[in-house]
């Protein structure tokens, strides 16, 4: 079933019981009235479905999977590049704000993915800077686009991370929980503050994404490390993981982009996954070992903050928002997660 034309019904996880006019500010969280993902992601085209997508942030991971699947279902892409742009590709630079609202000017959407990777490593206090900057330049060069622009977008979807939340072992995350402390905490919240300045003249939809289980995502680094049999509990391995595939993070922003949903939306799977849970099930799918403890304090003496907020991060966000919107997961359990990348790498 393709995630972006899904029935209006919520799947409750079997773990749980509980399931419970444009240029008009909508609050946060209301709704108004009335290596890339599978080729059948967002496939089929609901009634209201995107027609020009100005996407930022085209080239990384999330970026090359997005693309495909609009412009599979027949939407037109419009990527913002720092060099060589390709046919259709527009030049811009974030960090000198500079961006024709031109460019923007009558689109269905514009979906902001940009941001230095979080996942380079060692974090330097220059690349936490970067982290930073390179997220509110960029952001604030869309705002300041689309906030001039004749006809505003119907929609701004900007990516944000469900490290708004800080590491809240045992606790169930929804979007109305109040942010954590640390240092992807502060980033976010400044970063969605950015981003809300445009809820003057469109819909504003905040992207809380976790961990994306992918070859070319979360799963590089341990698809090595278990290949040479040293894989093993990190840290104890209890601490849970805000875990979602590649297919349900674009389903989850096709879904946002076609929808009515305003606001921070928990792009994280449906199901709690412990960092046990995936890296044991990478290890039995590539018939690896899995014996060798790494302890906490190993891990933060090498990487310092990277380590709190990305490896020992426990964490629990909720879909609540996707789910009541009627969206259907394709994988629900970090092991569908971890499966399906494998196969996709073959």
């Amino acid at each position: 079933m393709c995630p972006a034309s899904a029935k209006k019904t919520s799947t409750a996880s079997p773990t749980r019981p509980r399931r419970p006019a444009r240029c008009r500010r909508r609050l946060p969280g209301s709704r108004s009235p009335s290596r890339r993902a599978s080729p059948d992601v967002g496939a089929k085209k609901r009634a209201d479905a995107v027609k020009r997508v100005v996407l930022a942030g085209a080239s990384g991971l999330i970026g090359t999977a997005l693309t495909d699947a609009l412009r599979a279902r027949g939407d037109e892409v419009v990527r913002l590049v720092r060099a060589n742009p390709g046919p259709g590709d527009v030049l811009w630079d974030p960090a000198e704000r500079r961006l024709d609202a031109g460019v923007v000017d009558g689109a269905t959407a514009v979906v902001n993915l940009s941001g230095a990777s979080i996942g380079r490593l060692p974090w330097t206090s220059g690349y936490k800077r970067e982290i930073l900057s390179s997220r509110i330049d960029a952001t604030s060069t869309l705002v300041t686009a689309i906030t001039a622009a004749r006809v505003a977008p119907e929609v701004f979807v900007s990516a944000s991370a469900s490290g708004f939340y800080g590491s809240r072992p045992r606790e169930e995350l929804t979007e109305e929980s109040p942010r954590g402390t640390g240092f992807l905490s502060d980033v976010t919240a400044e970063w969605e503050r950015t981003a809300l300045r445009a809820a003057d003249v469109t819909r504003v939809v905040l992207a809380r994404s976790g961990i994306v289980v992918a070859t070319d995502g979360v799963l590089k680094p341990l698809l090595v490390l278990t290949r040479a049999g040293i894989s093993g509990p990190l840290a104890g391995g209890k601490q849970l993981w805000p875990w979602v595939s590649l297919d349900d993070e674009i389903g989850g922003l096709l879904h946002v982009l076609d929808g009515t949903v305003s606001g921070p939306v928990n792009l994280v799977g449906p199901t709690p996954g412990s960092a046990n849970d995936l890296m044991r099930h990478l290890a039995a799918r590539m018939k690896r070992p899995f014996f060798l403890p790494v302890p906490g304090f190993a891990v933060t003496a090498v990487l310092g903050d990277a380590a709190r907020d990305l490896l020992l991060v426990d964490q629990h966000p909720h879909p609540k928002r996707l789910l009541d919107d009627g969206y259907v997961f394709r994988h629900t359990t970090v092991e569908q997660a971890v499966d399906a990348a494998l196969r996709r790498r073959r």
